[in-house]
């Protein structure tokens, strides 16, 4: 039976509605056009799965106060301010099944907009009155940033391997769930060791999200709405075809690898790599990391076993796994 959200959404509803008023008061504004687009914009919370990871991470540590409620509203908004400017990046015209802001109004105002939700961020930042909170925020903020920097420097010249890989994903996507476990942690005032190690299963878990998250450039998808070979439209080199060009006992090994380096790839040549990608293992190898990735991180989590908390979050790891998009 496939693992969802569901059941810990609904052992979470009345904090998760609670997170979104917040959200939806901290943003508005004397704006009609700016309210206006925000709520459009929230008609889809989409999974709200960082939110969860910060809630479940201040009930573990003793309980989901206001300061959680604060930082973890500020952690959704942030996580959305990259949404909305990723859009603009990839042009993108839908997310979560509704049109996006750029492709309704402008590059111009959906940055703008972008902004507006930082800001928000911030204010609910300063409401948890604690500088260790900020100053995580902007710490993650600085990580997602270079990672997504770094990922543009790397693709111009395409040499990359697991390791710079990984450093990537953990400042792009990871360093976002560390945040989330270190904002439970503080609120409740926990020692600097156990946050460190509730930060560290975080790590794990976003490490894998993207992994997970990559796969999905492999194989078409109409409800993601995006083409298959993105990624490598955008000069992007994911884990799968990271392991595929690593396999030097194959037959088409330099070729691909040639191949790879093109200025700009056309798309039989996309399509080429895709499947060169999966006939060499790489989906597979991708799911035997993420695999290994959630043994790593129940090992942190087993020595607080049996707990409610602990349970949840090994099943967000298997949703994680397991999830169609």
């Amino acid at each position: 039976m496939a693992v969802t959200l569901e059941h810990i959404q609904k052992q979470l509803s009345h904090e998760l509605d609670a997170l979104s008023t917040i959200i939806t008061q901290t943003l508005r504004s004397d704006s009609e056009l700016t309210n206006s687009i925000v709520t459009n914009y929230l008609k889809s919370k989409g999974k709200m799965l960082r939110p969860i990871v910060a809630l479940l991470s201040a009930k573990f540590f003793g309980g989901i106060n206001d300061k959680a409620l604060q930082g973890a509203a500020a952690l959704e908004m942030l996580h959305n301010a990259s949404l909305i400017h990723d859009d603009i990046i990839d042009e993108a015209t839908e997310r979560r099944g509704l049109p996006t802001i750029n492709s309704v109004w402008s590059n111009h105002v959906a940055v703008l907009v972008g902004d507006f939700f930082v800001t928000g961020a911030l204010r609910c930042g300063v409401a948890t009155g604690d500088p260790r909170i900020l100053s995580a925020l902007a710490d993650m903020g600085r990580d997602l940033s270079l990672g997504e920097i770094d990922q543009v420097d790397i693709a111009r010249n395409r040499n990359i391997d697991e390791a710079i890989y990984m450093d990537i994903i953990r400042d792009k996507t990871a360093s976002l769930f560390e945040c989330c476990a270190a904002v439970g942690g503080y609120a409740n005032d926990a020692a600097p060791e156990a946050i460190d190690e509730m930060k560290h299963f975080a790590r794990l878990l976003g490490l894998c999200f993207q992994i997970k998250d990559d796969t999905f450039d492999y194989f078409h998808n109409p409800i993601i709405g995006k083409p298959t070979g993105n990624d490598l439209r955008e000069g992007k080199i994911t884990l799968p075809l990271i392991y595929a060009l690593g396999r030097t006992d194959l037959p088409e090994h330099d070729e691909m690898l040639q191949l790879v380096k093109k200025e700009n790839l056309s798309s039989e040549d996309i399509d080429r790599l895709i499947n060169f990608a999966k006939e060499a293992g790489g989906i597979d190898y991708a799911y035997q990391t993420m695999k290994r990735l959630r043994d790593e991180a129940g090992q942190i989590l087993a020595p607080h076993a049996p707990n409610d908390t602990v349970k949840e979050f090994m099943e967000i790891f298997d949703y994680v796994i397991e999830r169609k998009l």
